[in-house]
């Protein structure tokens, strides 16, 4: 075996510079140097080190709290109407622009990370990845639903709201939601994960539409709603999530033949994070000002929380119990490591995504922070994270769940268990074709209003703070993205631990090159080609050692 490189000195001694007589270094303990230069010198920079390696988060969560008391302050000095339409849309322009920037980044982001991970997984690794990542999303979804129902029906956020369908007209805008059938949304979910032209899905995607038609009878005339479907504006991102896995294991088949194809994509994807490392220090403005224009579009935020405070209330604490307890716990279950440490380092995506309230564009900086600040290898959190901001949508199967709820109690509907689980099954799977941009829970949310038969018009009771509810929505998805991946990379190290395989390429990475091109070739290569180990294997590990 070749012995491991020499490590630092695990007491923090160091040497001073100064020789004795006998020529040999002094060694003092670095903990004693630092005193001895001063504990208040030591602790600022200390504080100074802190500062400058979270500068970014700090900028960001300043960047909220500013952005709301921005907000607050002008809509106190007039709001919209005193700024009239051309200065709202001056003033919203920052927050405009970073949101063109980050979209502009989700399509070559999403395909070549894809396409470089699946890539560089060996198949069975893939599928048992894929698995896992699947498993997890589809459990917290379900935890979520369930816990949605459960504080909706212990808070009754609709039962105290008899009166509240006459203000509808206030607060909504008026417009009938489309009533859309479940099985026509299914059906979209399955023609958008196969699309017809890889063109027209980077900004199209396909959905059903109704048209009403009359139809002749033998004695009247009948009302018919028959399904159109056709293209509409939005980027199929479920498409291009599936055909960009499928190309990467396509290429990984090819061998040697394909590696130029991948390098290529791991390229423009190195890339691609490097504009994100610069677009990163443009989110703090950003979101003051996406925060702030959306308080001042609000007419009266005052009356707004005073109708509907309670199923606002029911919705944040769903979302906090299931980000701050639900999901450290799942973590802290399978890990063992402390799963705020591990929020802390994706404080960024997760202000942006409030800011945003767009997964999709919280995709670039979740990637780079999980990378960076969490551990977790490349190959990693750009194969699942994509697929994360596809199909996990914790946050807006709760929300679904409780305004299900909600307006079954203002309609005073009763829910027995048939419909209760029914809600939770929609949501579940009605969250997996949820669009990654602001107020796509509230497109699927009809689905699931038609499933239990409740009036789908009370949706724009919805809509009027769908602004604020949306936005935590967003930051749990992304939230349960960030913990997917760290417990796939606590998976990953756990099975090579386990595998001789690693430990091989471990051996191999850690020797010097000058030994590994002056070793003999046959005893190199029981190493490097396991003579009693299965085909498969031997591939697999000839393939990694080239990547």
């Amino acid at each position: 075996m070749v012995a491991d490189p020499p490590r630092g000195d695990p007491k923090g001694f160091a040497a001073t510079g100064e020789t004795k007589a006998n020529g040999v270094s002094t060694l003092i303990p670095v903990e004693d140097r630092d005193s001895a230069a001063g504990g208040c010198c030591s602790s600022r920079a200390q504080v100074r080190r802190c500062l400058r390696a979270n500068l970014l988060v700090l900028l960001t969560v300043v960047a909220v709290a500013a952005g709301v008391a921005l907000g607050l302050g002008v809509s106190g000095a007039g709001g919209a109407l005193a700024l009239g339409p051309a200065r709202l849309a001056a003033f919203a322009f920052p927050g405009e622009l970073l949101l063109r920037l980050l979209r502009m980044i989700i399509l070559p982001l999403v395909v070549c990370s894809l396409v470089g991970g699946a890539a560089s997984l060996d198949p069975s690794a893939l599928g048992r990845l894929g698995a896992w990542a699947l498993l997890f999303f589809l459990v917290t979804t379900l935890l979520s639903s369930a816990l949605g129902v459960g504080l909706a029906l212990a808070l009754q956020p609709g039962a105290a709201f008899a009166a509240i369908n006459a203000s509808v007209g206030v607060l909504g805008d008026g417009k009938p939601a489309p009533s859309k059938e479940v099985l026509d949304s299914f059906l979209d979910l399955v023609r958008n994960i196969f699309p017809s032209n890889l063109v027209s899905a980077a900004f199209r995607s396909y959905a059903t539409h109704y048209e009403i038609r009359k139809v002749a009878g033998d004695q009247n005339e009948t009302l018919v709603k028959v399904p159109l479907g056709g293209e509409v504006e939005g980027m199929n991102i479920l498409g291009l999530v599936v055909f960009a896995i499928v190309f990467g294991v396509a290429l990984r088949k090819l061998g040697p033949d394909g590696e130029l194809l991948i390098n290529f994509f791991n390229s423009f994807n190195d890339a691609t994070m490097v504009l994100v490392s610069w677009i990163m220090w443009y989110a703090p403005v950003g979101i003051l000002f996406l925060v702030a224009s959306k308080i001042v579009e609000m007419e009266d935020v005052g009356m707004l929380f005073a109708s509907l405070g309670k199923y606002i209330l029911c919705c944040l604490l769903g979302h906090a119990i299931h980000g701050l307890l639900v999901l450290p716990l799942i973590y802290f279950l399978f890990t063992r490591k402390n799963p705020y440490r591990f929020l802390w380092g994706i404080m960024t995506p997760l202000a942006t995504a409030f800011g945003t309230s767009s997964s999709s564009a919280t995709l670039p900086l979740m990637m780079k922070c999980v990378e960076e600040k969490n551990g977790v290898s490349r190959h990693i959190s750009r194969f699942i994270l994509p697929i994360g901001a596809t199909v996990n949508m914790d946050g807006a199967a709760l929300f679904q769940c409780v305004a299900a709820v909600f307006i079954a109690q203002l309609n005073q509907q009763p829910l027995d268990l048939v419909k209760i689980i029914t809600i939770l099954v929609t949501a579940t799977a009605s969250s997996v074709g949820a669009a990654g941009i602001p107020a796509g829970g509230v497109l699927t949310l009809a689905i699931i209003l038609e499933a239990v038969s409740l009036p789908v018009h009370d949706l724009s009771l919805i809509l009027a703070v769908d602004w604020l509810v949306d936005r935590s929505c967003t930051v749990l998805n992304v939230e349960g993205d960030a913990f997917g991946a760290g417990l796939l990379q606590n998976y990953v190290d756990r099975t090579e631990s386990r595998s001789p395989v690693p430990e091989l390429i471990q051996v191999k990475s850690e020797t010097p090159l000058p030994q590994l091109l002056s070793a003999p070739p046959e005893e190199g290569n029981p190493l490097l080609k396991p003579c009693l180990g299965a085909a498969g294997d031997a591939d697999t590990f000839e393939k990694e050692s080239v990547m």
